[in-house]
């Protein structure tokens, strides 16, 4: 078997940023061959990343990027296991290098996307940091104008598309999507069904009252008509001044919203709650 130096090692962890005991034992396998250490480890790299595929990915980053006279952009969401990973400079790396794909196809299709090149950077980086990482949406609009805004810590990304206005108006838009979460750009724009459920748990409610059913027809209207203006962006009052609506303040400006896009990390995924002192008790008790 063939000497493995120092320098081999070293070599070896700067090109593929492995640990270096996996480097030293990959040398020993292929004899000291680095080349053919380097395609082992590609291959067991691929089934290492296989096996953390199936970790929850909850945490990470929101990225943006708009088109150079502002008229598209598009939103992409990337999953780590802990923010710990989401704050590394190779996750990073990898997150713009996913935004620059899918700017530069217009494939919103983050799975089609993996199967190309993408998914072997993926791979590497899975075996480089040890954890789940999944590109999990992307999304894109287009208009007049569109503005964005990544909320400092990069959990939350919000693209907002106008018809008039600027860049400025868009952004400020953008910001209150950020901070309010509304779910419709208009009231009209809430599906029918969603407005008879709440109408649904109103009448239960206002029914308990025992007032009469001309007093509980108002209250029921009232109530809905606040809920929709809750859950409407055109309705909500305007986070950096409440004196006046974001419709008001859109429309003030000669513009008018076309729709919006907010990403937040993590939403809708079912993070596992790992049980710490439990599994030392099992382990334990296995011993």
């Amino acid at each position: 078997m063939a000497a493995i130096s120092a320098s081999m090692v070293k070599e070896l962890r700067e090109r593929t940023g492995l640990g270096m005991m996996e480097c030293k034992k990959a040398l020993q396998e292929a004899n000291g061959d680095i080349e053919l250490a380097i395609e082992e480890l590609r291959k067991n790299s691929g089934m290492k990343a296989a096996k953390k595929a199936g970790r929850t990915a909850a945490e990470g980053v929101v990225a943006v990027k708009a088109n150079a006279d502002n008229t598209q952009a598009y939103v992409v969401e990337v999953n780590s296991e802990t923010d710990f990973v989401a704050r590394d400079a190779g996750f990073l790396a990898f997150v713009d290098q996913v935004a620059n794909a899918v700017v530069a196809s217009g494939n919103t299709d983050v799975a089609a996307l993996l199967a190309g090149d993408l998914n072997s950077a993926r791979e590497a980086l899975v075996q480089k940091i040890g954890e789940n990482i999944s590109p999990r949406r992307a999304a894109t609009l287009s208009g007049d104008v569109v503005g964005s805004y990544v909320h400092s810590n990069s959990r939350i990304g919000v693209l907002v598309s106008l018809k008039g206005g600027d860049v400025e108006l868009a952004k400020q838009v953008a910001m209150h999507v950020a901070a309010v979460n509304p779910q419709y750009v208009n009231t009209a724009d809430v599906p029918a069904e969603v407005v008879d459920k709440e109408k649904e748990i109103f009448t239960a409610q206002a029914a308990e009252s025992g007032k009469p059913a001309e007093i509980i027809e108002k209250m029921i209207g009232g109530r809905i008509r606040k809920f929709l203006s809750e859950i409407s962006l055109t309705e909500q009052a305007f986070v950096m001044d409440p004196d006046t609506t974001v419709g008001k303040l859109v429309k003030g400006a000669g513009a008018e919203i076309l729709g919006f896009v907010r990403y937040e990390v993590g939403e809708g995924i079912e993070k596992e709650v790992v049980d710490f002192a439990a599994e030392v008790a099992a382990a334990a008790a296995g011993n």
